[in-house]
């Protein structure tokens, strides 16, 4: 079955850096456009960036662009985000998604705060 797993959260420093990764497996990673969300506490779901299936190409939500980037490895089916310049706004339960929402994983927990 249709498995993302997400790993790399944590506690971080106002201006520090975290790497995010997601582990796919059960569907055809290489053929998926995938893509990063976020949940703040008390909030809806937001979705922050996207990257097509062979990478060519990557979008950003107003608010990280510049400071993250979205990755992906279709050789190890592993999805990436790496955070940087990390404010406090950024803490949120981060979620990797597969074919347009379709498939979602159980998040990881990032806070920013000193």
């Amino acid at each position: 079955q249709v498995q993302l797993v997400e790993s790399g959260g944590g506690l971080a420093q106002p201006g520090g850096s975290l790497r995010l990764s997601c582990a796919a497996s059960g569907f055809t990673f290489s053929s998926y456009a995938m893509s990063w969300a976020r949940q703040a506490p008390g909030e809806g779901l937001e979705w922050i960036c996207g990257i097509y299936s062979d990478g060519s190409e990557t979008r950003y939500e107003d608010s990280v662009k510049g400071r993250f980037t979205i990755s992906r490895d279709n050789a190890k089916n592993t999805l990436y985000l790496q955070m940087n310049s990390l404010k406090p706004e950024d803490t949120a339960v981060y979620f990797c998604s597969a074919a347009g929402g379709t498939y979602w994983g159980q998040g990881t927990q990032v806070t920013v705060g000193s």
